[in-house]
């Protein structure tokens, strides 16, 4: 990690879980120089094992140390064929050939998604040069939805500098990189997946779930704010016990003083950990401006429901913003056993 960045309480807990019980991970941008040098910290760190896919002569020239790590050319990788029959047969329903299961392995996603899919590997962490799209088809397609999952979400955990709302300035906000436009139903469920997201990472904070909106408590009426008003009902039919209100407003959200000035009869107003946003325009908006502005640490997106560890860059994330997402990946692949 850069000597400049302090690292967060929170994902130093990661690193370190992670490096109590080595994983493997797989990163299939080797073409990518912040792929390589993340690559090199996290070999120097021990935090993780590491396949990285790309061309071996173009990795050297890149100047990084990766000795430890597997390097593996997925357009002549010996694990081409066998790979491809498994995946004809996976998708055998949906009419593939071999052939074209082939052609698949050409895609360095497709590769490393068969590697997690095996057992090779135990995660997989892409985006740097690939949209979330790019990642979570090959994901869905190989992987697929993790049992009792009723949707593949996101979710960035924000670390805030000299902050004390939230856990300690830490926040995880959802979904920011995936759902666009989700109806009451699916906002529900994005909180609920939420939920699980900040119990699996934080073991010493309750979750304390706010639902966004521009409104709190009516102070707008319209379609959009009804929105968040039925997701609301919604998690607290599906899931009473947990500790979730809306709508809120940021603010209201977040700061205890005004949550008690705006919905005093609150029991989440002024003390919320997780924000649910509701679409991906709020989303993505939100968390790049804390990131920007408020010199977060933003670490994401994480995705959840997907059967086994497979998460997303941002394409603007840094050397350090992968490491953390390995780390992360890391620990996820733990609880998974």
């Amino acid at each position: 990690m850069r000597k400049d960045v302090p690292v967060s309480q929170f994902l130093d807990s990661m690193i370190a879980s992670a490096k109590a019980d080595k994983k493997t991970i797989v990163l299939p941008e080797g073409n990518d120089i912040r792929t390589l040098k993340a690559a090199e910290a996290i070999l120097a760190e021990g935090i993780a094992d590491l396949i990285v896919l790309g061309d071996a002569d173009d990795i050297a020239a890149a100047g990084c140390n990766l000795e430890g790590a597997r390097i593996v050319d997925f357009r002549t990788s010996e694990l081409r064929e066998p790979y491809a029959e498994k995946l004809a047969k996976l998708r055998a329903a949906k009419g593939m050939t071999f052939e074209q299961a082939l052609e698949l392995m050409d895609n360095e996603l497709y590769l490393g998604m068969m590697m997690v899919k095996t057992g090779e590997a135990d995660g997989l962490v892409s985006g740097a040069c690939h949209s979330t799209g790019d990642v979570l088809r090959p994901a869905l397609q190989i992987l697929k939805t993790a049992p009792g999952a009723q949707m593949v979400s996101s979710f960035f955990v924000m670390n805030v500098p000299d902050c004390d709302l939230g856990h300690h300035g830490t926040f995880l906000f959802s979904d920011c990189g995936l759902e666009v436009q989700p109806d009451a139903d699916r906002l529900a469920q994005i909180a609920i997946n939420a939920e699980a997201a900040w119990r699996s990472l934080f073991a010493d904070a309750e979750p304390v779930i706010a639902m966004l909106s521009h409104s709190s408590y009516g102070s707008a009426k319209n379609d959009d704010s009804d929105k968040v008003v039925r997701a609301t009902a919604k998690v607290k039919e599906l899931a009473p016990e947990l500790a979730v209100d809306g709508e809120l407003q940021l603010d209201a959200a977040i700061v205890p003083e005004i949550g008690a000035a705006k919905a005093p009869a609150s029991p989440v107003a002024g003390h919320a950990n997780v924000l649910v946003f509701p679409d991906i325009d709020a989303g993505n908006i939100g968390y790049k401006l804390v990131q920007r502005l408020a010199k977060a640490e933003a670490l994401g997106p994480i995705l959840q429901g997907i059967a086994k560890p497979v998460n997303d860059l941002s394409r603007g994330c840094s050397a350090d913003d992968i490491v953390g997402v390995v780390a992360i990946t890391a620990v996820q692949a733990q609880m998974a056993e």
